[in-house]
Protein backbone atom coordinates (compact mmCIF):
# COMPACT_ATOMS: atom_id res chain seq x y z
CA UNK A 1 0.00 0.00 0.00
CA UNK A 2 1.59 3.37 -0.76
CA UNK A 3 2.16 6.29 1.68
CA UNK A 4 -0.13 9.18 1.04
CA UNK A 5 2.31 12.18 0.90
CA UNK A 6 0.38 15.51 2.65
CA UNK A 7 0.93 18.63 0.75
CA UNK A 8 1.19 21.53 2.64
CA UNK A 9 0.69 25.44 2.08
CA UNK A 10 3.62 27.26 2.74
CA UNK A 11 1.07 29.36 5.85
CA UNK A 12 0.67 26.00 7.10
CA UNK A 13 4.10 24.39 7.24
CA UNK A 14 5.40 27.64 9.22
CA UNK A 15 2.17 27.13 11.77
CA UNK A 16 3.65 23.83 12.77
CA UNK A 17 6.93 25.34 13.36
CA UNK A 18 4.99 28.03 15.78
CA UNK A 19 3.12 25.43 17.43
CA UNK A 20 6.19 23.69 18.42
CA UNK A 21 7.83 27.01 19.40
CA UNK A 22 5.15 26.98 21.68
CA UNK A 23 5.16 23.45 22.77
CA UNK A 24 9.32 23.38 23.56
CA UNK A 25 10.44 26.92 23.46
CA UNK A 26 13.59 27.60 22.25
CA UNK A 27 15.49 28.22 25.42
CA UNK A 28 14.43 24.54 26.66
CA UNK A 29 17.27 23.37 24.49
CA UNK A 30 19.90 24.54 26.75
CA UNK A 31 19.18 22.37 29.67
CA UNK A 32 21.13 18.71 30.25
CA UNK A 33 21.69 17.23 33.54
CA UNK A 34 23.13 14.07 34.85
CA UNK A 35 19.79 13.28 36.11
CA UNK A 36 17.70 12.73 33.21
CA UNK A 37 20.40 10.01 32.36
CA UNK A 38 18.49 6.24 32.21
CA UNK A 39 21.40 4.54 30.73
CA UNK A 40 24.93 4.46 31.60
CA UNK A 41 27.52 4.76 28.81
CA UNK A 42 29.81 2.14 29.52
CA UNK A 43 26.86 -0.72 29.49
CA UNK A 44 25.86 0.45 26.42
CA UNK A 45 29.25 0.23 25.21
CA UNK A 46 29.33 -3.08 26.27
CA UNK A 47 26.09 -4.02 24.40
CA UNK A 48 27.31 -2.87 21.44
CA UNK A 49 30.56 -5.14 21.66
CA UNK A 50 28.08 -8.05 21.60
CA UNK A 51 27.82 -8.08 18.01
CA UNK A 52 31.61 -6.45 17.31
CA UNK A 53 34.38 -8.63 16.29
CA UNK A 54 35.68 -9.75 19.25
CA UNK A 55 39.47 -9.25 18.99
CA UNK A 56 38.98 -5.82 17.67
CA UNK A 57 36.44 -4.43 20.51
CA UNK A 58 39.78 -3.61 22.51
CA UNK A 59 40.76 -1.23 20.07
CA UNK A 60 37.72 0.51 19.75
CA UNK A 61 38.09 1.29 23.56
CA UNK A 62 41.74 2.12 23.07
CA UNK A 63 40.64 4.66 20.56
CA UNK A 64 38.02 5.96 22.84
CA UNK A 65 40.16 6.24 25.72
CA UNK A 66 43.06 8.53 23.89
CA UNK A 67 40.96 11.76 24.64
CA UNK A 68 37.23 13.58 25.54
CA UNK A 69 37.26 13.87 21.69
CA UNK A 70 37.85 10.93 20.93
CA UNK A 71 35.79 9.12 23.50
CA UNK A 72 33.15 11.29 22.31
CA UNK A 73 33.03 10.03 18.73
CA UNK A 74 32.76 6.70 20.02
CA UNK A 75 30.12 7.24 21.88
CA UNK A 76 27.00 8.13 19.49
CA UNK A 77 24.84 5.60 21.45
CA UNK A 78 25.08 7.00 24.65
CA UNK A 79 24.86 10.47 23.54
CA UNK A 80 21.42 9.25 21.22
CA UNK A 81 20.21 7.99 24.66
CA UNK A 82 20.57 10.76 26.83
CA UNK A 83 19.11 12.87 23.96
CA UNK A 84 16.32 10.84 23.96
CA UNK A 85 15.55 12.47 27.79
CA UNK A 86 15.30 15.88 26.11
CA UNK A 87 12.90 18.12 25.10
CA UNK A 88 11.89 17.13 21.80
CA UNK A 89 10.52 19.45 18.50
CA UNK A 90 8.65 17.07 16.67
CA UNK A 91 9.74 18.47 13.27
CA UNK A 92 11.53 15.45 12.17
CA UNK A 93 13.93 15.56 9.26
CA UNK A 94 16.52 12.65 8.01
CA UNK A 95 19.29 13.04 10.79
CA UNK A 96 22.77 12.23 10.15
CA UNK A 97 22.54 11.22 13.99
CA UNK A 98 26.41 10.95 14.25
CA UNK A 99 26.94 14.94 13.46
CA UNK A 100 29.92 15.38 14.88
CA UNK A 101 32.48 17.48 13.69
CA UNK A 102 35.23 15.05 12.21
CA UNK A 103 31.91 13.77 9.85
CA UNK A 104 32.30 16.53 8.16
CA UNK A 105 34.18 16.70 4.87
CA UNK A 106 35.22 17.16 0.92
CA UNK A 107 34.76 14.88 -1.35
CA UNK A 108 34.58 14.24 -5.13
CA UNK A 109 31.10 14.51 -7.33
CA UNK A 110 30.32 12.35 -9.76
CA UNK A 111 31.01 15.77 -11.91
CA UNK A 112 34.47 15.36 -10.55
CA UNK A 113 33.92 18.83 -8.22
CA UNK A 114 35.17 18.92 -4.80
CA UNK A 115 32.26 19.03 -2.25
CA UNK A 116 31.91 19.73 0.86
CA UNK A 117 29.40 17.88 3.38
CA UNK A 118 28.49 15.54 5.46
CA UNK A 119 30.44 12.54 5.08
CA UNK A 120 29.17 9.99 7.58
CA UNK A 121 25.75 7.85 7.65
CA UNK A 122 25.93 5.06 9.53
CA UNK A 123 23.14 5.92 12.10
CA UNK A 124 21.46 8.28 10.08
CA UNK A 125 17.89 7.93 10.47
CA UNK A 126 14.44 10.05 10.93
CA UNK A 127 14.40 12.18 13.94
CA UNK A 128 14.29 15.68 15.59
CA UNK A 129 15.99 18.18 13.42
CA UNK A 130 17.89 19.46 16.64
CA UNK A 131 19.54 16.31 17.71
CA UNK A 132 21.54 16.50 15.28
CA UNK A 133 22.72 19.94 16.15
CA UNK A 134 23.16 18.84 20.09
CA UNK A 135 25.60 16.50 18.71
CA UNK A 136 27.58 19.22 16.32
CA UNK A 137 27.63 21.84 19.04
CA UNK A 138 28.93 19.53 21.76
CA UNK A 139 31.44 18.40 19.40
CA UNK A 140 32.91 21.67 18.87
CA UNK A 141 33.03 22.81 22.28
CA UNK A 142 34.87 19.69 23.21
CA UNK A 143 37.53 20.31 20.36
CA UNK A 144 38.07 23.37 22.03
CA UNK A 145 38.65 22.40 25.32
CA UNK A 146 40.85 19.51 23.61
CA UNK A 147 42.93 22.53 21.98
CA UNK A 148 43.34 24.07 25.41
CA UNK A 149 41.66 27.78 24.00
CA UNK A 150 39.74 29.71 26.61
CA UNK A 151 35.95 29.20 26.81
CA UNK A 152 35.05 31.96 25.29
CA UNK A 153 36.62 30.01 21.86
CA UNK A 154 34.36 26.96 21.94
CA UNK A 155 31.12 28.99 22.76
CA UNK A 156 32.10 31.30 19.25
CA UNK A 157 31.87 28.03 17.67
CA UNK A 158 28.82 26.36 18.73
CA UNK A 159 27.24 29.97 18.43
CA UNK A 160 28.82 30.06 14.92
CA UNK A 161 27.95 27.09 13.47
CA UNK A 162 24.09 26.95 14.52
CA UNK A 163 23.79 30.68 13.68
CA UNK A 164 24.81 29.33 9.78
CA UNK A 165 22.51 26.51 9.87
CA UNK A 166 19.39 29.16 11.16
CA UNK A 167 20.04 31.24 8.42
CA UNK A 168 20.44 28.59 5.84
CA UNK A 169 17.63 26.71 7.03
CA UNK A 170 15.60 30.11 7.07
CA UNK A 171 17.02 30.91 3.02
CA UNK A 172 16.19 27.37 1.88
CA UNK A 173 12.45 28.15 3.37
CA UNK A 174 12.48 30.69 1.15
CA UNK A 175 13.99 28.58 -2.24
CA UNK A 176 12.20 26.04 -4.10
CA UNK A 177 12.43 22.61 -3.44
CA UNK A 178 14.44 22.01 -6.92
CA UNK A 179 16.72 24.41 -5.39
CA UNK A 180 16.77 22.92 -2.50
CA UNK A 181 18.00 19.73 -3.87
CA UNK A 182 20.72 21.12 -6.15
CA UNK A 183 22.37 23.54 -3.67
CA UNK A 184 25.71 22.53 -2.86
CA UNK A 185 28.97 23.82 -1.33
CA UNK A 186 32.35 24.35 -2.72
CA UNK A 187 35.22 26.01 -2.91
CA UNK A 188 33.56 28.94 -4.61
CA UNK A 189 30.98 28.81 -2.51
CA UNK A 190 33.41 29.02 0.72
CA UNK A 191 34.67 32.26 -0.43
CA UNK A 192 31.40 33.71 -1.71
CA UNK A 193 29.97 32.88 1.95
CA UNK A 194 33.23 33.62 4.16
CA UNK A 195 35.67 34.83 2.29
CA UNK A 196 34.87 38.17 3.68
CA UNK A 197 35.83 36.85 7.18
CA UNK A 198 39.31 35.44 7.10
CA UNK A 199 42.38 36.33 6.01
CA UNK A 200 44.44 35.61 2.31
CA UNK A 201 46.39 32.99 4.51
CA UNK A 202 43.29 30.52 5.59
CA UNK A 203 42.02 30.89 1.92
CA UNK A 204 45.02 29.80 0.64
CA UNK A 205 45.66 26.93 3.21
CA UNK A 206 41.57 25.69 1.75
CA UNK A 207 42.82 26.06 -1.20
CA UNK A 208 45.74 23.65 -0.42
CA UNK A 209 43.75 20.92 1.47
CA UNK A 210 41.33 21.29 -1.92
CA UNK A 211 44.35 20.27 -3.90
CA UNK A 212 45.31 17.91 -1.37
CA UNK A 213 42.14 16.24 -1.63
CA UNK A 214 42.29 15.49 -5.25
CA UNK A 215 45.28 13.75 -4.72
CA UNK A 216 43.89 11.34 -2.22
CA UNK A 217 41.86 8.66 -4.78
CA UNK A 218 42.09 5.11 -6.03
CA UNK A 219 45.52 5.73 -7.69
CA UNK A 220 47.18 6.71 -3.48
CA UNK A 221 44.86 4.07 -1.93
CA UNK A 222 46.29 1.18 -4.17
CA UNK A 223 50.11 2.44 -3.62
CA UNK A 224 48.83 2.18 0.14
CA UNK A 225 47.17 -0.87 0.48
CA UNK A 226 48.16 -2.82 -2.20
CA UNK A 227 51.51 -4.56 -3.74
CA UNK A 228 51.80 -6.89 -6.87
CA UNK A 229 52.16 -10.32 -6.02
CA UNK A 230 52.91 -12.44 -9.28
CA UNK A 231 52.16 -9.76 -11.49
CA UNK A 232 48.61 -9.37 -9.66
CA UNK A 233 47.81 -6.49 -7.14
CA UNK A 234 46.94 -7.64 -3.64
CA UNK A 235 45.96 -6.45 -0.26
CA UNK A 236 49.14 -6.09 1.84
CA UNK A 237 48.86 -7.61 5.27
CA UNK A 238 49.52 -4.82 8.16
CA UNK A 239 47.62 -6.90 11.43
CA UNK A 240 45.55 -5.64 13.12
CA UNK A 241 44.37 -3.19 10.90
CA UNK A 242 44.81 -4.97 7.50
CA UNK A 243 44.27 -8.43 6.90
CA UNK A 244 43.63 -9.82 3.48
CA UNK A 245 41.10 -12.44 4.02
CA UNK A 246 43.17 -15.51 3.06
CA UNK A 247 44.21 -14.97 6.39
CA UNK A 248 41.69 -15.08 8.20
CA UNK A 249 40.61 -18.20 6.89
CA UNK A 250 41.75 -22.09 6.67
CA UNK A 251 42.08 -23.96 3.53
CA UNK A 252 39.00 -26.17 3.73
CA UNK A 253 36.78 -22.57 4.24
CA UNK A 254 38.55 -21.34 1.41
CA UNK A 255 36.08 -22.32 -1.06
CA UNK A 256 33.16 -21.52 0.93
CA UNK A 257 34.22 -17.61 1.61
CA UNK A 258 35.11 -17.42 -1.62
CA UNK A 259 31.52 -18.49 -3.22
CA UNK A 260 29.76 -16.35 -0.50
CA UNK A 261 32.22 -12.91 -1.73
CA UNK A 262 30.80 -13.31 -5.44
CA UNK A 263 27.21 -14.21 -3.87
CA UNK A 264 27.37 -10.53 -2.31
CA UNK A 265 28.68 -9.06 -4.98
CA UNK A 266 26.01 -10.44 -7.37
CA UNK A 267 24.00 -8.85 -5.11
CA UNK A 268 25.27 -5.74 -4.57
CA UNK A 269 25.26 -5.24 -8.24
CA UNK A 270 21.45 -5.37 -8.44
CA UNK A 271 21.35 -2.42 -6.27
CA UNK A 272 22.80 0.13 -8.47
CA UNK A 273 21.60 1.77 -11.21
CA UNK A 274 21.63 0.07 -14.71
CA UNK A 275 24.95 1.90 -16.08
CA UNK A 276 26.88 2.02 -13.26
CA UNK A 277 26.16 -1.76 -12.91
CA UNK A 278 27.83 -1.99 -15.93
CA UNK A 279 30.91 0.16 -15.19
CA UNK A 280 30.96 -2.10 -12.47
CA UNK A 281 30.90 -5.24 -14.25
CA UNK A 282 34.05 -4.27 -16.13
CA UNK A 283 36.23 -4.61 -13.28
CA UNK A 284 37.33 -7.95 -12.16
CA UNK A 285 37.30 -8.93 -8.52
CA UNK A 286 40.74 -9.98 -7.05
CA UNK A 287 41.05 -9.60 -3.38
CA UNK A 288 39.34 -8.94 0.02
CA UNK A 289 40.87 -7.32 3.01
CA UNK A 290 39.26 -6.81 6.42
CA UNK A 291 40.30 -2.77 7.22
CA UNK A 292 40.12 -1.49 10.68
CA UNK A 293 38.03 2.35 10.09
CA UNK A 294 37.36 4.72 12.52
CA UNK A 295 36.89 5.22 16.55
CA UNK A 296 32.96 4.13 16.69
CA UNK A 297 32.88 2.12 13.88
CA UNK A 298 36.36 -0.53 14.87
CA UNK A 299 34.61 -3.88 15.73
CA UNK A 300 32.24 -3.79 12.95
CA UNK A 301 32.82 -5.90 10.06
CA UNK A 302 34.51 -3.25 7.25
CA UNK A 303 36.23 -4.66 4.27
CA UNK A 304 38.12 -3.69 1.47
CA UNK A 305 37.43 -5.04 -2.22
CA UNK A 306 40.04 -4.66 -4.65
CA UNK A 307 38.77 -5.01 -8.08
CA UNK A 308 41.32 -4.94 -11.48
CA UNK A 309 40.04 -3.25 -14.63
CA UNK A 310 42.11 -3.20 -18.26
CA UNK A 311 45.76 -3.61 -16.17
CA UNK A 312 46.92 -3.74 -12.97
CA UNK A 313 47.25 -0.19 -12.95
CA UNK A 314 43.89 0.00 -13.93
CA UNK A 315 41.87 -0.60 -9.95
CA UNK A 316 39.47 -0.05 -8.11
CA UNK A 317 39.01 -0.08 -4.35
CA UNK A 318 35.69 -0.56 -2.58
CA UNK A 319 34.96 -0.12 1.01
CA UNK A 320 32.22 -2.39 2.46
CA UNK A 321 31.24 -1.10 6.11
CA UNK A 322 28.79 -3.44 7.99
CA UNK A 323 25.74 -1.61 8.50
CA UNK A 324 24.14 -2.51 11.96
CA UNK A 325 20.68 -0.39 13.16
CA UNK A 326 20.80 3.30 13.97
CA UNK A 327 21.99 3.95 17.06
CA UNK A 328 19.27 6.20 17.36
CA UNK A 329 16.41 3.69 15.94
CA UNK A 330 15.30 2.79 19.53
CA UNK A 331 14.64 6.25 20.76
CA UNK A 332 12.75 7.04 17.39
CA UNK A 333 10.90 5.63 14.73
CA UNK A 334 11.72 2.25 13.64
CA UNK A 335 14.02 2.01 10.18
CA UNK A 336 11.35 1.75 7.26
CA UNK A 337 14.13 -0.67 5.23
CA UNK A 338 14.98 -4.26 6.42
CA UNK A 339 17.90 -3.84 4.96
CA UNK A 340 20.98 -1.22 7.23
CA UNK A 341 22.87 -0.90 4.22
CA UNK A 342 19.59 0.07 2.48
CA UNK A 343 19.33 2.47 5.18
CA UNK A 344 22.58 3.84 4.87
CA UNK A 345 22.76 4.47 1.42
CA UNK A 346 19.01 6.27 1.26
CA UNK A 347 19.95 8.78 4.03
CA UNK A 348 22.97 9.45 2.02
CA UNK A 349 21.52 10.06 -1.08
CA UNK A 350 18.80 11.94 0.55
CA UNK A 351 20.78 14.04 2.80
CA UNK A 352 24.28 14.94 0.60
CA UNK A 353 24.44 17.40 -2.29
CA UNK A 354 25.88 14.50 -4.60
CA UNK A 355 26.65 10.81 -3.35
CA UNK A 356 29.02 8.20 -4.78
CA UNK A 357 28.56 6.53 -7.86
CA UNK A 358 29.31 3.31 -6.45
CA UNK A 359 26.79 3.60 -3.57
CA UNK A 360 24.85 0.26 -2.78
CA UNK A 361 24.14 -2.34 -0.16
CA UNK A 362 23.66 -6.00 -0.02
CA UNK A 363 23.18 -8.69 2.95
CA UNK A 364 25.16 -11.60 3.94
CA UNK A 365 22.68 -14.44 5.06
CA UNK A 366 25.07 -16.27 6.78
CA UNK A 367 28.58 -15.00 8.21
CA UNK A 368 30.95 -16.89 9.61
CA UNK A 369 29.39 -16.28 12.69
CA UNK A 370 26.10 -18.08 11.75
CA UNK A 371 24.15 -14.65 11.46
CA UNK A 372 23.08 -12.41 8.98
CA UNK A 373 24.77 -9.41 8.64
CA UNK A 374 24.17 -5.79 5.98
CA UNK A 375 26.85 -3.83 4.51
CA UNK A 376 27.12 -0.89 2.17
CA UNK A 377 29.41 -0.13 -0.90
CA UNK A 378 30.97 3.16 -1.45
CA UNK A 379 35.15 3.85 -2.97
CA UNK A 380 36.93 3.89 -0.07
CA UNK A 381 39.05 7.56 -1.17
CA UNK A 382 37.83 9.41 -4.09
CA UNK A 383 39.28 12.96 -3.20
CA UNK A 384 38.92 12.39 0.29
CA UNK A 385 39.23 15.75 2.72
CA UNK A 386 39.13 15.82 6.31
CA UNK A 387 39.90 18.64 9.07
CA UNK A 388 42.70 18.30 11.23
CA UNK A 389 40.88 19.74 14.10
CA UNK A 390 44.23 19.73 16.18
CA UNK A 391 46.37 21.94 14.06
CA UNK A 392 43.78 24.40 11.94
CA UNK A 393 44.33 27.79 12.73
CA UNK A 394 41.70 29.04 14.98
CA UNK A 395 40.72 31.45 12.54
CA UNK A 396 40.19 28.13 9.83
CA UNK A 397 38.68 26.12 12.79
CA UNK A 398 35.46 29.37 13.16
CA UNK A 399 34.75 29.25 9.49
CA UNK A 400 34.67 25.49 9.46
CA UNK A 401 32.13 25.69 12.02
CA UNK A 402 30.23 27.51 9.97
CA UNK A 403 30.53 24.89 6.91
CA UNK A 404 29.13 22.53 8.76
CA UNK A 405 26.36 24.41 9.82
CA UNK A 406 25.56 25.59 6.50
CA UNK A 407 25.73 22.08 5.10
CA UNK A 408 23.86 20.62 7.79
CA UNK A 409 20.97 22.41 7.19
CA UNK A 410 20.75 22.18 3.66
CA UNK A 411 21.12 17.84 4.42
CA UNK A 412 17.60 18.67 6.93
CA UNK A 413 16.18 21.13 4.05
CA UNK A 414 16.24 18.12 1.42
CA UNK A 415 14.52 15.89 3.99
CA UNK A 416 12.32 17.98 6.04
CA UNK A 417 9.62 20.31 6.68
CA UNK A 418 11.90 23.41 6.08
CA UNK A 419 9.32 26.11 6.56
CA UNK A 420 7.91 24.62 9.90
CA UNK A 421 12.36 24.50 11.06
CA UNK A 422 12.93 27.83 9.55
CA UNK A 423 9.72 28.98 11.74
CA UNK A 424 10.37 27.49 14.90
CA UNK A 425 14.59 28.79 14.84
CA UNK A 426 12.66 32.38 13.99
CA UNK A 427 15.55 35.46 13.44
CA UNK A 428 16.55 35.76 16.71
CA UNK A 429 19.82 33.81 18.37
CA UNK A 430 17.37 32.27 21.18
CA UNK A 431 18.13 29.01 19.85
CA UNK A 432 21.68 29.52 19.25
CA UNK A 433 22.16 30.35 22.70
CA UNK A 434 20.60 27.72 23.97
CA UNK A 435 22.56 24.88 22.38
CA UNK A 436 25.80 26.79 23.07
CA UNK A 437 24.45 26.25 27.12
CA UNK A 438 24.03 22.80 25.96
CA UNK A 439 27.27 22.00 24.37
CA UNK A 440 29.22 23.69 27.66
CA UNK A 441 26.66 21.55 29.87
CA UNK A 442 27.37 18.21 27.81
CA UNK A 443 31.45 18.46 27.27
CA UNK A 444 31.10 18.55 31.12
CA UNK A 445 29.48 14.92 30.95
CA UNK A 446 31.74 13.66 28.42
CA UNK A 447 34.54 14.79 30.57
CA UNK A 448 33.41 12.64 33.45
CA UNK A 449 32.36 9.62 31.07
CA UNK A 450 35.68 9.64 29.28
CA UNK A 451 37.12 8.95 32.79
CA UNK A 452 35.12 6.62 33.61
CA UNK A 453 35.99 4.34 30.94
CA UNK A 454 39.92 5.64 31.60
CA UNK A 455 39.41 4.36 34.99
CA UNK A 456 37.28 1.05 34.01
CA UNK A 457 40.56 0.21 31.75
CA UNK A 458 42.93 1.20 34.79
CA UNK A 459 41.25 -0.91 36.92
CA UNK A 460 40.98 -4.26 34.76
CA UNK A 461 37.07 -4.40 33.76
CA UNK A 462 37.36 -3.12 30.57
CA UNK A 463 40.20 -4.26 28.27
CA UNK A 464 42.12 -1.80 26.27
CA UNK A 465 44.35 -1.81 23.50
CA UNK A 466 46.72 1.78 23.10
CA UNK A 467 47.94 3.15 20.36
CA UNK A 468 46.31 0.81 17.58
Amino acid sequence: MSTVVEHLTRAERSAKGKVARAEVPRAEHASWSPAQRTQQPLDLLAEQAQTRVPELVPIRYGRMAASPFAYYRGAALPMAADLSTTPRTGLNVQLCGDAHLSNFGGFASPERDLLFDVNDFDETSPGPFEWDLKRLGASLEIAARGRGFEAKVGRKWVLGSVRAYREAIRKCAQMSNLDVWYSRLDMGGVVEEWGSEVGSKVLENFRRATTKAESKDQLKARKKLTQVVDGVPRFRSDPPLLVPVSELMNAEDAGQIDKMIHEALRAYRRTLPGERRRLLESYQYVDLARKVVGVGSVGTRAWVGLFVGNDSDDTLILQVKEAEASVLERFVTKSPFNNHGQRVVEGQRLMQAASDIFLGWQRVPTGVDGRPHDYYFRQLWDWKASADVDTMSLEALNVYAKMCGWVLAHAHARSGNRVAVAAYLGSSDVFDQAIADFAVSYADQNAVDHRALVDAIAAGSVRAEMGV
